[in-house]
């Protein structure tokens, strides 16, 4: 694995930089915000998203299986992150295909394997819940969700009454503390 380009602390500062937008957004949650993280504008640079799956990988649960990654944020991140650590990927769909193989899980998951979900930004963890669902009706066990951002909006919490670890590489509030604000959001 070749070395970060970026250390912990610049690539939030980057990540900041780069996506942090202001106005007034309306988030999957409905709730409403003034700032918002365009997760595109981090996912799309290669560097950036070399450095995040590099990090990314570091908090991977040892026994993992195979990474899934969400629709459609957490597809590039998986992708990324499994080239760097050799583990088998897979893709969750919001719903399933209406054609083809019908399937809200790709990749070829098979039962009995050990999941971790790769997620872009989390807030209220809607989009994950009925992924970590969908993935335990395949009959996966699911060791972990592994995000980029948490919102620090309750997700967390959500995650863990579900008996699944969270992991977050940043939260809202150390993106504000490394790029020096000091904000509600």
């Amino acid at each position: 694995m070749n070395q970060s380009k970026f250390t912990y602390e610049q690539l939030g500062a980057e990540i900041y930089n780069i996506s942090r937008i202001t106005g007034t957004f309306q988030l999957r949650s409905g709730a409403t915000s003034t700032v918002y993280f365009d997760k595109y504008r981090f996912e799309s640079d290669p560097s950036v998203l070399q450095s995040i799956a590099e990090h990314l990988a570091k908090l991977i649960p040892e026994g993992t299986d195979r990474l899934i990654g969400l629709e459609m944020g957490g597809i590039p991140l998986a992708t990324a992150t499994g080239l760097l650590t050799g583990t088998k990927l897979g893709f969750c769909r919001k719903k399933a295909k209406e054609y083809g193989t019908m399937l809200q899980v790709e990749g070829g998951i098979e039962k009995g394997e050990k999941i971790t979900i790769i997620e872009d930004v989390v807030t209220s963890g809607g989009a994950a819940v009925d992924a970590i669902n969908a993935l335990r009706e395949s009959g996966c066990e699911i060791l972990a969700l592994v995000c980029v951002i948490d919102r620090e909006a309750g997700a967390g919490e959500k995650f863990q009454s579900m008996g699944v670890d969270f992991r977050a590489l940043f939260t809202w509030s150390i993106l504000d503390k490394i790029a020096g604000k000091n904000k509600n959001h």
